[in-house]
């Protein structure tokens, strides 16, 4: 299966915790493979399938309470 790596730029989280949440969040997703988020980078690496757009990702940390961009 071949993969895409999105780096995104998440604003909105105020501690490692949400960090931690929203990992949580994206790797339950079951088209996301990987995801590293850092709250001190307000950054994002997500590691998907295929079957999945960037838009998706960004929706799905959206509906988390934070917001994405490229």
């Amino acid at each position: 299966m071949d993969h895409v790596v999105h780096q995104l730029q998440i604003t909105g989280m105020s501690c490692g915790g949400c960090s931690s949440r929203l990992k949580g969040v994206l790797e339950n997703h079951p088209e996301v493979l990987a995801a590293d988020v850092s709250h001190s980078t307000d950054s994002g690496t997500i590691t998907t399938s295929e079957n999945i757009s960037v838009q998706e990702v960004m929706t799905v940390i959206e509906n988390a309470g934070f917001s994405a961009s490229q």
